[in-house]
């Protein structure tokens, strides 16, 4: 027998049972009471901010204290919109270049990593999270999950045209090894965390 067929009856002989059980992935989701406490704790790490909120009037009152109202902001959020920052949805994308803020919804969130999962039907315009300057993205805090494995559970089979899991910030360290905030996106995220 040559070497070549020694080594090859060797790996045949070693080889597992043909149906073995896949792990156990439910470790992973254990009940953990702190999952929005979790979600936090990482958007805060990888340069998101988050603000728990009851209802859209606060989330208004935020906005009108901390984002300048001559800039340009854009929601697709009618509870959130002054008359004309509903009127941009049928705009060509290229004339949303100088969107300071755009709000959004998410459909939930990932406390493993603070990712957001948002679809076209929410964006209108898929360009809006990667054009705005500063970004802020509404999710109920029922809608926080533990990990991306129930992320892609609930997922499932859906139907959309697109949809992209968003996590803090726009930001790169391939610089000079220098971390740099909107790099090719938003140079800052906001999660409001609604009740």
């Amino acid at each position: 027998m040559s070497s070549k067929s020694e080594i090859l009856y060797k790996i045949k002989q070693n080889q597992p049972d043909a149906v073995s059980a896949l792990p156990d992935l439910d470790v992973l989701n254990s009940d953990n009471p702190n999952v929005l406490e979790t979600y936090k704790k990482i958007l805060k790490n990888i340069g998101g901010d988050s603000v728990e909120v009851v209802d859209y009037a606060e989330i208004k009152d935020y906005l009108r204290k901390n984002y300048a109202r001559d800039k340009r902001i854009i929601t697709t959020i009618p509870e959130l919109s002054e008359p004309e920052a509903l009127h941009w949805k049928n705009d060509d994308p290229h004339t949303l270049q100088n969107v300071e803020l755009a709000i959004i919804k998410a459909h939930f969130g990932v406390a493993e990593n603070s990712a957001l999962w948002v679809t076209d039907d929410l964006l209108v315009q898929r360009v809006i999270p990667f054009i705005a300057q500063y970004l802020a993205i509404i999710v109920n805090k029922s809608d926080i999950l533990a990990t991306m494995h129930e992320a892609y559970e609930t997922i499932g089979n859906q139907e959309y045209g697109f949809g992209t899991f968003i996590a803090g910030p726009s930001k790169t360290a391939d610089i000079e090894q220098s971390l740099v905030l909107g790099a090719h996106g938003a140079r800052g995220l906001i999660v409001f965390l609604l009740q």
